[in-house]
């Protein structure tokens, strides 16, 4: 299932929520989706029935703490649980990594790429709900250019 076909699915319960206003989420939703026919077909082989189970707690997780982190009222409790939600991503792209035997490369590469969008909006979303800069503010340095000093060569 696509994107766009999914999105067109999804009841009005759930998109009048002012949650389904950030991708991340919405993203998250979809992932949960997928996930079902991934973890059903994992969980028919031996070798990889205990993976399916632990794939389908992390993927449902990433939703979940978003869900009770936009709850929270200040910023310190949400950032909290979209950092385990930014842990359950990370945690569900190594699973799926592991599974990748049985669920093809290709599979794999969509849902690596889906949970390393959610991982980039999360490592947005963490910072700023904690008020920290993750770059280093730039500094004035002054270095003389090589052609206004003689260089011995």
């Amino acid at each position: 299932m696509h994107y766009v076909e999914w999105e067109a699915n999804v009841p009005a319960i759930i998109k009048e929520d002012v949650l389904w206003k950030m991708k991340v989420y919405r993203l998250s939703l979809f992932l949960s989706n997928v996930a079902w026919k991934d973890v059903s077909k994992l969980s028919k082989d031996g070798r990889t029935k205990s993976l399916s189970n632990q794939l389908y707690r992390a993927v449902g997780s990433v939703a979940a703490n978003l869900e009770e982190g936009y709850s929270k009222h200040s910023s310190k409790d949400r950032a909290r649980f979209y950092e385990y939600s930014l842990g359950s991503a990370r945690e569900s792209r190594g699973w799926y990594y592991r599974g990748r035997h049985i669920l093809g490369e290709k599979v794999f590469e969509h849902r690596a790429w889906l949970l390393t969008e959610i991982i980039k909006m999360l490592l947005t979303i963490v910072p700023e709900e904690r008020g920290w800069v993750l770059h280093e503010e730039m500094e004035e340095y002054q270095v003389a250019s090589p052609l206004e000093d003689e260089v011995p060569f």
